[in-house]
């Protein structure tokens, strides 16, 4: 796999989210490790992970494809999935799919109705980061090792962000510039893709979890649809982060 595999227990799957890779893992797969046999996987068409498949459209319904291929390469017929916004949206559905013993969605993307002014926000705050980013390139990742600037540019991503290590976030940047499908990820996301509607009859424990200060996106705007399609899941808000 190109990802990270380790620990001893239950089988774990975490999924990252849009333009990271599994490394955003890192700070928590010691505790998870010694629960759980930890699969942290990356995402088709992301930096490290299986090139996309040139034959098929860039779609959210063909990275869940493309994650559930991995879980079958792992001989993973359930597992517990956790994942984060794109991660978060992809562990529901590869649940829907009978894929977990349990799904733990952390502010899940996808919560949104198509075409509505939520979708554009995000589509137009994507775009303006890859932008700044691209111009930034050669320099933004020796940048982002003074705590000052990696405050800035990583103020929208975490309450503390002078908290998070250089070396990750370097490697977030790296992630990110090096998307394969950054461009025409963000381009299809009001294509049509969204939640099916089987979600409701998942079959195992949801719990769906809320940073409370979401920038990117927050519960309040982006919400509403899933406490609709997954009305037995249980909600949790993470306060102060």
């Amino acid at each position: 796999m190109s990802g990270y595999q380790g620990g001893t227990g239950t089988p774990m799957v975490l999924v990252h989210g849009f333009s990271a890779n599994w490394r955003c893992w890192q700070p928590v797969i010691a505790e998870l490790e010694r629960h759980h046999e930890v699969y942290a996987i990356n995402l088709a068409g992301h930096f490290e992970g299986a090139p996309w498949d040139q034959s098929v459209p860039v779609s959210v319904d063909a990275e869940v494809d493309a994650a559930e291929r991995e879980l079958d390469a792992l001989g993973l017929q359930r597992a517990h999935l956790v994942g984060n916004s794109l991660g978060g949206w992809t562990v529901l559905a590869l649940a829907a799919r009978q894929r977990g013993l349990s799904c733990v969605a952390l502010s899940p993307a996808g919560g949104w109705e198509a075409g509505t002014r939520e979708e554009k926000r995000l589509r137009g705050y994507f775009m303006r980061n890859y932008r700044l980013m691209s111009m930034l390139k050669p320099s933004l990742e020796g940048l982002v090792r003074r705590p000052r600037f990696r405050a800035l540019v990583f103020r929208d991503v975490a309450e503390h962000a002078r908290a998070i290590p250089a070396s990750l976030a370097v490697d977030l940047i790296r992630s990110a510039s090096n998307c394969e499908i950054y461009e025409p990820f963000i381009d299809g996301v009001g294509s049509g893709d969204g939640f099916p509607d089987e979600l409701a009859g998942i079959d195992c424990p949801v719990r769906i979890a809320w940073s409370e200060r979401d920038r990117i996106i927050p519960e309040k705007r982006y919400s509403a649809k899933l406490h609709t399609l997954v009305p037995n899941a249980e909600w949790t808000v993470l306060p102060g982060v």
